[in-house]
């Protein structure tokens, strides 16, 4: 007679639970006549950058902000969040480099508004996911 584990593996039919059926590449994943469906479009790549300007809430608050009151300097935003001007700026300066808005320079101090067109660039690729 064969040992218990023998026995078992011979007489045991492996069980796979109908979700997680194997399948073929081609069935699980059809590319978009891509070459390698691994590569990010420029397109993915555009929208992961903006996604991650905008990963922070304090961001979107301040595009919130600009959206509502047009220019504001920096001050002025401070003066709406309860953050320290090196933390407002920091987030700025991650907007800005990411082009969802637009500093210019007015004396002393810089003028923010929101790039539109970054932010309708922003919208397009949303809506084409």
């Amino acid at each position: 007679m064969p040992s218990p584990q023998v026995y078992r593996k011979e007489t045991m039919k492996p069980v796979v639970p109908a979700h997680n059926t194997p399948r073929s590449q081609a069935e699980c994943c059809p590319t978009k006549g891509t070459d390698d469906p691994l590569e990010p479009s420029a397109a993915d790549i555009q929208l992961a950058r903006l996604a991650k300007a905008l990963g922070h809430p304090i961001r979107v608050q301040i595009i919130r902000l600009l959206l509502q009151h047009g220019i504001c300097v920096c001050g002025e935003i401070c003066r709406q969040l309860p953050l320290a001007q090196s933390t407002v700026s920091q987030h700025l300066k991650v907007l800005r480099e990411a082009g969802l808005i637009e500093g210019k320079p007015t004396g002393p101090s810089v003028c923010y508004q929101a790039n539109e067109g970054g932010l309708s660039q922003l919208k397009d690729l949303i809506g084409n996911l």
